[in-house]
């Protein structure tokens, strides 16, 4: 061996000790010298606040390897909550009492204002805020993180340029210039806070970095799956939340299982239709794990995109009609909408190779949450894609929906010219 090392713990042996380099009498001076990974989350939402207590739970109790510190440090955009700084209340109370209250997030938590701080030193970072901002964390914290991080992204979303689509672990690596995988699945943030069954998938580029991925998320409560297919998990994670938009609408309008089964449907079929033409290596089994099949099926009965689009719809058909920008600070206390930005970002690939009718579905949802069909037409998702009919007079009077109830049998939609 390069270095003999020598434990005393138990008795001395000098024979052991003269020949010894170093001879240690104490675990924890051991333990302070050996290399461990030092944690950070970036975002402070439901669901970061979520996956940061099961990290603190591995790196404090559950890692009988020592391969993590102890100390979990969560970056929190500063804000106030009852004339209090936030990260004064979570470094206080282990709690994130506006968007995961009732739930202690582990005495390992450290909640720190400064972007910088909780980063700088970091082997391990968790990417966990809202898509719109990320781009702008990345860039501040640009040749700012340590020399061999790790990055893994629990951001849905994708940008949309000019060459194409970009996923969210591209961009954080070619901003910062480190790994990056991703961690994607049926995964509502207050389930797991309270420990009720659920996994997830951790998709990697590096197998070792995978592994120690799933190392700090596996709980008794919480299963990882590791796949070779970033693009395809996060592209699953990514599409779902447009498509959870139209299983809120057909809530709205008390269309019933069958309705909602058929959209849960197509939005699988579409889902990996996309996925795939705009990324030919997605794998076609990577569409029936907990990123995909699980994740469309939990944002289509517990997300907030359902949540949001059932009450606008609701409001819509009462004819008191709101905007969603008015439900998201109502229903999710400031949380951040994805499915409407993914809903418009997927509309522009779609649109520019002229794709609309190869995913009418994607294009009916889009052209009902930007007001240009009525909610109803979501039950006539085929028509509603059609050229032209974003611009018809068509009402839920017509599809003979009134006050969210549906008919016994609704009439044929109009029928828009195709010539034009």
């Amino acid at each position: 061996a390069d270095l003999f090392i020598g434990y005393g713990g138990v008795i001395e042996r000098p024979a052991v000790a003269s020949e010894a380099e170093w001879y240690i009498y104490d675990w924890n001076e051991l333990l302070s010298n050996m290399r461990r990974y030092k944690v950070a989350m970036v975002g402070s939402g439901a669901w970061a606040c979520a996956a940061a207590r099961m990290v603190a739970q591995n790196t404090r109790a559950d890692d009988c390897a020592h391969d993590f510190q102890e100390t979990v440090k969560m970056w929190v955009y500063e804000e106030e909550v009852d004339g209090r700084k936030l990260t004064d209340i979570i470094n206080e109370k282990k709690e994130n009492t506006k968007y995961l209250p009732g739930f202690n997030l582990g005495p390992n938590v450290k909640a720190v204002p400064s972007l910088e701080e909780a980063v700088k030193d970091a082997d391990c970072i968790i990417l966990c805020a809202p898509q719109q901002f990320l781009r702008s964390i990345c860039k501040s914290i640009a040749g700012k993180t340590k020399p061999g991080a790790m990055a893994i992204s629990l951001t849905k979303g994708m940008r949309v340029r000019k060459d194409g689509p970009q996923l969210i672990s591209v961009m954080v690596s070619r901003i910062l210039g480190i790994d990056c995988s991703v961690m994607m699945g049926s995964n509502i943030a207050i389930d797991t806070a309270a420990e009720l069954m659920n996994e997830a998938v951790i998709a990697y580029s590096n197998r070792t970095n995978g592994n120690v991925w799933k190392k700090l998320f596996t709980r008794p409560y919480f299963d990882i799956e590791l796949v070779a297919d970033p693009e395809g998990a996060e592209m699953c994670g990514t599409l779902k939340d447009a498509l959870a938009l139209s299983a809120g609408i057909c809530d709205g309008l008390g269309a019933g299982a069958n309705s909602k089964a058929t959209l849960m449907r197509q939005g699988l079929f579409e889902m990996r239709k996309l996925a795939q033409a705009l990324f030919p290596t997605v794998r076609e089994q990577t569409f029936f794990m907990s990123c995909g099949v699980g994740d469309l099926i939990a944002a289509c009965y517990g997300g907030n995109e359902r949540l949001v689009a059932e009450a606008w719809t609701k409001a819509q058909v009462a004819g008191t009609p709101t905007s969603f920008q008015a439900l998201e600070r109502d229903l999710l206390k400031g949380e951040k909408l994805r499915g409407i930005l993914t809903s418009y970002e997927v509309q522009d690939i779609i649109k520019s190779k002229g794709w609309e009718m190869e995913y009418p579905l994607f294009t009916t949802v889009n052209r009902i949450v930007t007001g240009r069909l009525p909610p109803s037409w979501i039950l006539r998702y085929k028509e509603g894609a059609m050229p032209g009919m974003a611009d018809s007079s068509a009402s839920d009077f017509d599809l003979g929906i009134e006050s969210g109830v549906m008919p016994r049998r609704a009439p044929k939609p109009k029928i828009v010219s195709l010539s034009a």
